[in-house]
């Protein structure tokens, strides 16, 4: 299964983009699900009365997901409640704790990866670009706090918890939670995969404009940083070149100008301003945006070895639209810290490099490359 996760500025019409592009790619004969993450019904106006063979529209509904949860987590620490004299929560008569939209996003996307009805892609509306990034990065930073908090090794000597409770003094924690964590875990890679997945790639939805063009490069930037292949730019409510006369001059040049911009960076598809909101299949059909494209594999971060050459491993990290004065670098043990812009991501280094001491780094055209030199106490002998 192909998947498309569809975000941009906020008030870029993303949402309808979204349902544009899922109605597209039903027409063409692909089994379509699309999936909004709104807790408002807003695709529903931009279906409107569309109905396609080959289309399923399905909204996130965190409030359900919150339910079931706090019910799941009361049945399982049920004996550790009553011992405190604890009272029940009516999940009911509860709302949703921030951060149970996202989750119930994350959970949506593993369900729909693992549903068992066949469907040929999955079209996504995301939050917008700075909500959708965080949701983004969601799977693999809770699977490392998770690693941790507790690591293999920890639940390994699950058996001796009792004597180690005794000698510590201490209570270690139960079994539960070791089983909630590795049943979390999995839920968290499956989605971690997913986005990581050969068939997934990233469209961002902005309007052509200064405003747009600056929304755009900071969401190109998280996109690259999380390692999430960038598939298109739609640039949404472009004005027609005929209106070029009078007070529409400006906004036509100013819109054919951020054009021209974007089009030495991305690939582009226009989608012409209607004149009104869209609503419904023949709105959706006007604005002509494209399917879904076909799988192109993931983003690669290749290691070069320049050993014989300059004595060092250099490892190329596509950042495009980075800025040096933004950017930072932090090694960590095996893991290195890369903040850029508004960004920040911790990645494990490749086996190779985990051998080797930083030794410098440089950003050349959207490519930050970091040089690793072999450290000799560790490095084979003969390498």
């Amino acid at each position: 299964m192909r998947t498309l996760l569809i975000t941009g500025p906020g008030g870029s019409g993303r949402t309808t983009v979204a349902a544009a592009t899922a109605f597209a790619a039903a027409r063409e004969g692909a089994r379509t699900l699309l999936l909004g993450t709104d807790p408002g019904d807003t695709l529903g106006p931009a279906l409107g009365d569309a109905d396609v063979p080959g289309l399923t529209v399905r909204r996130v509904d965190p409030d359900a997901g919150f339910r079931a949860d706090l019910a799941a987590l009361q049945e399982r620490a049920g004996g550790a409640l009553d011992l405190l004299g604890a009272s029940r929560l009516v999940p009911e008569e509860t709302g949703p704790l921030p951060g149970a939209e996202e989750l119930a996003v994350l959970r949506a996307l593993r369900d729909a990866a693992a549903s068992e009805d066949a469907y040929d892609l999955l079209v996504v509306d995301l939050p917008a670009a700075p909500r959708a990034l965080a949701l983004l990065a969601l799977p693999e930073e809770l699977r490392r706090v998770l690693g941790r908090l507790l690591p293999p090794e920890r639940q390994a000597a699950r058996a001796l918890r009792p004597v180690l409770g005794r000698l510590a003094g201490v209570p270690l924690p139960a079994e539960w939670i070791y089983e909630t964590a590795a049943r979390l875990d999995l839920q968290l890679a499956a989605v971690e995969a997913l986005l990581a997945g050969p068939g997934t790639a990233v469209r961002l939805v902005a309007e052509p404009g200064p405003a747009g063009a600056d929304a755009l490069r900071t969401a190109a930037l998280g996109v690259a940083l999380r390692g999430l292949r960038l598939d298109a730019v739609v640039a949404n409510r472009v004005l027609p070149e005929s209106e070029a006369a009078g007070w529409l001059a400006g906004p036509v040049a100013q819109q054919r100008k951020t054009l021209d911009e974007w089009r030495e960076e991305h690939t582009v598809h226009p989608v012409a301003h209607l004149g009104r909101d869209p609503r419904g299949a023949d709105d959706l059909a006007a604005l002509a945006v494209p399917a879904a494209p076909e799988p192109a594999g993931p983003v690669r971060w290749p290691v070069a070895d320049r050993i014989a050459a300059d004595g060092v491993l250099v490892w190329h990290l596509p950042l495009p639209g980075a800025r040096r004065d933004t950017l930072d670098l932090v090694r960590r043990g095996d893991e290195l810290a890369v903040t850029a812009g508004p960004f920040r991501r911790v990645v494990p280094l490749p086996s190779a490099l985990r051998r080797c001491t930083v030794d410098g780094a440089a950003l050349r055209e959207g490519e930050l490359c970091v040089r690793f030199r072999p450290d000799p106490e560790l490095w084979p002998r003969g390498r």
